[in-house]
C-alpha cells in the first residue's frame, strides 16, 4: 500500500476521461435548454437590465430602476445578455448550462488526484456527479444567480493547489509563485465579479497554508497568491469600483454607506442580514437547521443534507486526526484532505459571519461529496465499514435531495429572449416613465425606446420622502419635465403607486391605464400621469 501522503498523479487524462467530462457538460447544457428561460425575481430585476444599461450608457439617464442592484458590477451579466440578444434563445441557454455544468471538471480533477483506491477514476467521476446533483445545485441550473458560475473559478483555483502539490511545496520558487498566482487570480476574479464570493478568498488563503512545505515556499505562496488574487479582483472590479466612486462617492454603492457617506443614499449598509445567526447554539447547529428547513438560510426552496453531512463528518474526522486516532489507510491523500478541509472550514466560517445565505455556498454543496469521502476515510474503522458508511450517506443524500425548478418560462426560439407587449409610444423623445413599488421590472426597460428615461421614485432603496440625494435629483427632474409622464407598476401594487405619486404631486389618469404582459412573467399597468396644478 502506498503512503497516505501520496502526491497527485500524472495529470494527463485518458481519452475516455475527456469523453466523460465533455459528455457531462453537454448533458447539463441540454438539461438547461429543456428547463426553459429564467423568470426569477433577480433576473427580472437586474440581470437583464444592468448589462443593457452599461452597454447603452444609461447611468445618467435612468435612476434606481433595479433598486440597489442598479449599481452592481454588470460585467458578469454582459456575456449572456450579448448571446441572448444576438443568437437563438436555445443557444444562449445552452451556453449558460455548459458553463455551469463545467464545474464537473475541477471536481473530477480534485477527486482523481486525491482518491487512494484502485478505481480512482470511477470514484472521482461518481463524486463529481454527486457534487452536481445537490438540491440547490440542480435548482440553480439555467438561472442567473451565477453562484454556480463563480464556483468554476474558485474550484479551479483549489484544484491547482491539489494537483500541483509537489511543486508548490518543494519546487523552484518561481514555479511555486507562478502556479499560486494563477490559482489566486482565478479565485480573486470571483469576488471581483460578485462580492458575496469573498468568503472563498479567505478559504483559499488558509488552504495555501495547508499545502505545506518550508517557510520559503509558504511565504512565496502567500505573497504570490495575494498578488494574483488582488490582480484578479482588480481586473474584474477595479474599473467598476472607480466608476462608482466617481459617480456616487462610494465604490461599493450603496453598500456600507454608513462608512462611505455618499449623499446620494441613506447612511446604512443596505446588506441582507436576515439569515445571519447570532445565538451561539444556532451558529453551531446552523447546517443541521438549514438541512431540515431551507427557509432558515435562503429564499429559494430546496432540500439537501450534503453540507450538513460534510459539516459533521469533517468535525469528527478532524478530531480523530488531531487526537492521533485517524485511520492508517485513509480513502484520500492526507495532503489533499488537509487542503480541502482548510478551504471548506475557513470559507464556511467566513460566510457564516458575513452572509449565512445558503445560495452563496452552493460551491460547498458541490464539494460536499469529496469532503464526506475524505472525512469518512479518516475515521478509525475498517475499510469495509468506511465504504458502507459512505454508501449509506450518499444514498440518504440522494433520496432526501429535492430540487425546485421554479421560475421558468417555455423556450420560444421564434421570438426574442425577452419581449414586452407595450403599447406604441406617441412621442418617446418627450416621454418619462416612473416606476413604483418593490416589484422587479428592470427587464422591461431594454424593450422600451432608448429615448425614454426611467426613474424608480419608490422601492426598496429609495422612497419619496427619504431625503437622499438621488430622490432630490429625481424630484427636480420630474418637476422640470415638460413632456408626457407615465407610470409602470405591477397590477397588484397600484395603491402604493398612487400614494408614492401623491408625494411627488402627481396623480394617475385611471381611465387611460393599459394592461400589458411579457413573455417572461407578470401583468403590468402603464398609466398616464398628470401633475397637480400649483397651489396659489
Amino acid at each position: 500500500m502506498s503512503s497516505p501522503l501520496d502526491d497527485p498523479r500524472d495529470l494527463r487524462l485518458a481519452p475516455r476521461e475527456w469523453l466523460f467530462l465533455g459528455a457531462a457538460v453537454l448533458v447539463w447544457a441540454a438539461f438547461v435548454v429543456y428547463l426553459g428561460k429564467d423568470t426569477s425575481w433577480d433576473f427580472r430585476n437586474y440581470h437583464w437590465y444592468i448589462p443593457y444599461a452599461y452597454l447603452n450608457d444609461r447611468m445618467a439617464i435612468d435612476v434606481v430602476v433595479a433598486h440597489q442592484a442598479s449599481y452592481y458590477n454588470p460585467f458578469l451579466d454582459i456575456p449572456f445578455y450579448w448571446l441572448a440578444t444576438h443568437t437563438p434563445p436555445w443557444f444562449a441557454l445552452g451556453a449558460l448550462g455548459a458553463v455551469q455544468g463545467a464545474n464537473v471538471v475541477p471536481l473530477y480533477l480534485i477527486g482523481r488526484q486525491t482518491l487512494r483506491i484502485d478505481e480512482y477514476k470511477l470514484g472521482a467521476g461518481a463524486l463529481a456527479l454527486l457534487g452536481q446533483t445537490g438540491g440547490l445545485t440542480l435548482s440553480l441550473l439555467g438561472l442567473h444567480y451565477y453562484d454556480n458560475v463563480m464556483s468554476l473559478f474558485i474550484l479551479s483555483g483549489v484544484a491547482i493547489l491539489i494537483c500541483c502539490g509537489p511543486t508548490l511545496r518543494e519546487g523552484a520558487l518561481w514555479k511555486t509563485a507562478a502556479l499560486t498566482a494563477v490559482a489566486g487570480f482565478l479565485v480573486g476574479m470571483a469576488p471581483g465579479l460578485k462580492l458575496p464570493e469573498a468568503p472563498f478568498a479567505v478559504g483559499f488563503a488558509v488552504a495555501l497554508l495547508a499545502v505545506g512545505g518550508g517557510w520559503k515556499h509558504q511565504a512565496t505562496r502567500l505573497v504570490a497568491g495575494g498578488i494574483g488574487g488582488a490582480a484578479g479582483f482588480a481586473l474584474c472590479a477595479g474599473f467598476w469600483m472607480a466608476k462608482m466612486e466617481a459617480l456616487t462617492g462610494n465604490p461599493l454603492f450603496p453598500y456600507f454607506n454608513q462608512y462611505f457617506e455618499s449623499p446620494l443614499a441613506m447612511a446604512r449598509n443596505y446588506r441582507d442580514l436576515r439569515f445571519v445567526p447570532t445565538h451561539f447554539w444556532r451558529q453551531v447547529l446552523y447546517p443541521i437547521l438549514f438541512a431540515e428547513d431551507w427557509s432558515v438560510a435562503d429564499d429559494l426552496p430546496y432540500r439537501d443534507i450534503r453540507v450538513a453531512l460534510a459539516y459533521v463528518g469533517v468535525i469528527g474526522a478532524a478530531l480523530a486526526w488531531l487526537s492521533g486516532r485517524r485511520s492508517k489507510d485513509p480513502l484520500m491523500s492526507l495532503r489533499g484532505t488537509a487542503i480541502l478541509f482548510a478551504f471548506a472550514a475557513a470559507s464556511y466560517f467566513a460566510w457564516l459571519r458575513v452572509f449565512a445565505i445558503y445560495r452563496y455556498i452552493v460551491l460547498l454543496e458541490m464539494l460536499s461529496p469529496l469532503l464526506i469521502a475524505a472525512a469518512v476515510g479518516l475515521l478509525p474503522i475498517p475499510r469495509r465499514a468506511q465504504l458502507v458508511t459512505l454508501a449509506c450517506a450518499f444514498f440518504a443524500a440522494l433520496v432526501l435531495t429535492r430540487p425546485d425548478f421554479l421560475d421558468r418560462a417555455p423556450l420560444d426560439n421564434d421570438s426574442p429572449y425577452v419581449s414586452v407587449a407595450l403599447p406604441k409610444w406617441e412621442d418617446p423623445k418627450h416621454t418619462m416613465v416612473l416606476m413604483t413599488g418593490n416589484s422587479p421590472m428592470g427587464f422591461i426597460v431594454p424593450q422600451m425606446p432608448p429615448e425614454i428615461p426611467v426613474l424608480r421614485i419608490d422601492g426598496w432603496m429609495l422612497q419619496p420622502k427619504d431625503g437622499t440625494g438621488l430622490t432630490a435629483g429625481m424630484r427636480k427632474r420630474v418637476k422640470a419635465w415638460k413632456g408626457d409622464l407615465y407610470l409602470i407598476a405591477e397590477s397588484f401594487d397600484m395603491i402604493r403607486a398612487h400614494d408614492a405619486l401623491l408625494d411627488y404631486d402627481l396623480s394617475i389618469d385611471w381611465s387611460k391605464c393599459t394592461l400589458f404582459d411579457t413573455n417572461i412573467i407578470g401583468a403590468y399597468q402603464l398609466c398616464p400621469i398628470f401633475k397637480h396644478p400649483p397651489i396659489k
